[in-house]
């Protein structure tokens, strides 16, 4: 059954759409105000239990079962997924000159011998989880973290203004892109399980989804490197193809650029 709109959707057109079990709304086109829109549909969310979520209504979609990601216990998961990580890359990282020839996987880009040294992360085990911010007050609150990463969407990304805003009746925004379907390369269920922890440790909130790139943004993000480097490491393994490796960016670089920084960008080509 369709959840009644939010009142400041109530002169927008746009009809639902069933996505598996649930009936998603889709504006016909993306709403002029939607800066200024996105904090409030984002505090009403938690009232309403309808998430807003910029995609495109015509993309292929694959709804997830969110048992999936229930069961993942994301610290396991990503202790193991450091060893094989590593496993690969410590040829490059010890001998950088030797290039992608050194690289068992075939899965590499081809021209990785050509690309900067990258010392990698500063771990040789698995840190565990990044700290998350206690969320004392310091900070912005999601919903005024969400706006500012939807101003810098609409500025950036010219793709976005083929979208259109969509409502997705969810317990909470980390869930949206399974809900939705979203489909990608991406490793959906492990990424929703980094996205509900991401929410309770640094206030991220999904904001966009279409072709094969996710915008999140970030109400706490870290404000030292080494906190950072933790956290870099999380954004590695999401498997994303655009975290270090295209483009080309030593970790140490990825990593100094998350701090302060409340939009999360990743892609998979």
């Amino acid at each position: 059954m369709a959840l009644p709109l939010p009142d400041e959707l109530s002169l927008l057109s746009g009809r639902f759409e069933a996505r598996g079990e649930v009936e998603v709304w889709f504006s016909d086109e993306l709403p002029e105000d939607l800066v200024e829109l996105w904090p409030r549909l984002l505090e009403s969310a938690e009232v309403t239990g309808l998430y807003p979520f910029i995609c495109r209504r015509d993309d292929p979609y694959q709804v997830q079962d969110l048992s999936e990601v229930d069961a993942i216990r994301l610290d396991d998961v990503l202790a193991g997924d450091f060893v094989e990580y590593r496993r690969r890359r410590l040829p490059y990282w010890s001998n950088p000159a030797a290039g992608g020839d050194v690289l068992p996987d075939d899965d590499d880009p081809e021209d990785f011998g050509s690309w900067p040294h990258d010392p990698g992360p500063p771990f040789e085990t698995w840190p565990g989880l990044a700290a998350g911010d206690p969320g004392t007050g310091a900070g912005v609150s999601a919903a005024e973290a969400g706006g500012w990463a939807v101003e810098e969407l609409l500025g950036d990304e010219p793709f976005v203004h083929t979208c259109q805003l969509a409502l997705v009746p969810a317990r909470r925004s980390a869930d949206v892109p399974a809900i939705v379907g979203w489909a990608a390369e991406a490793p959906v269920p492990l990424l929703c399980a980094l996205l509900r922890s991401w929410e309770e440790r640094f206030g991220a909130r999904v904001v966009s989804g279409f072709g094969s790139a996710l915008t999140v943004s970030v109400a706490r993000p870290p404000l030292d490197v080494p906190h950072a480097e933790q956290l870099a490491l999380e954004h590695v393994l999401s498997t994303a193809d655009n975290i270090v490796d295209d483009p080309p960016t030593p970790f140490p670089e990825y990593a100094n650029g998350l701090v302060g920084r409340h939009q999360w960008r990743f892609w998979w080509d």
